[in-house]
């Protein structure tokens, strides 16, 4: 069994990347900076705010810093009506022996109230990492290997679950081992299966049952 096991929330540990990007779509459309859904999955899975202000600002000329704070809250409301963990989730990770993190893109506010509401928190104690956390999120390795540092484990013994190509490149940039996971909702709309094949993680999985046998291989 690998040393730690890191997981990336959105997508992997919660089901939420088709609540956020309605949110996102609808925020976009108010301030005159359209994006349609393809290309938010396409461009903007797994990567922290920052890259989506940097591209809005670039193809639109807008700064999309004051609409945050409502998306935000919009976000959150629909999270407390419609997020739900990924299926089978806590039960696999309740049956991981040895440390486990969270290392996410998520800013921490929607970090807590995602693992708040899905009763994912306590699975993970201390041990949650967010991008804003780090100079350069996702595709960089930055925030694996603050989550590594956090557990006092070598990046060469954690084992990386990630849901998004982003999230594939930091973790191998990390010198970690990955596992690209399948089972949200979002992976038909996104394409995640081609898109991760292509940057050949150590394994794919479609749904949590298939996380420990191999988590167990990989080790």
């Amino acid at each position: 069994m690998a040393g730690a096991v890191i997981f990336d929330c959105d997508g992997v540990l919660v089901d939420s990347e088709p609540l956020a990007v309605i949110e996102l779509v609808a925020m976009l459309d108010a301030i005159g900076a359209p994006v349609d859904a393809t290309r938010i999955y396409d461009e903007f899975l797994g990567r922290s705010v920052q890259t989506i202000i940097d591209t809005v600002s670039r193809d639109h000329g807008i700064d999309i810093r004051p609409a945050l704070p409502g998306y935000g809250d919009a976000l959150a409301r629909r999270f407390r009506a419609e997020l739900r963990a990924v299926p089978g989730m806590a039960e696999v990770i309740g049956g991981i022996v040895g440390p486990r993190a969270v290392a996410s893109s998520s800013a921490p506010e929607r970090l807590a109230l995602s693992l708040g509401l899905t009763g994912l928190a306590p699975l993970f104690g201390a041990h949650v990492y967010s991008a804003a956390q780090v100079t350069n999120g996702k595709p960089a390795p930055d925030l694996f290997l603050l989550a590594a540092r956090g557990l006092g484990v070598p990046p060469g013994d954690c084992v990386v679950v990630e849901d998004s190509p982003a999230g594939i490149l930091a973790a191998q940039a990390a010198g970690m081992r990955v596992i690209g996971f399948l089972g949200g909702s979002h992976a038909a709309p996104a394409r995640l299966r081609d898109r991760l094949a292509e940057l050949r993680p150590d394994a794919l999985i479609e749904h949590a049952r298939d996380l420990p046998n191999t988590l167990a291989r990989l080790g």
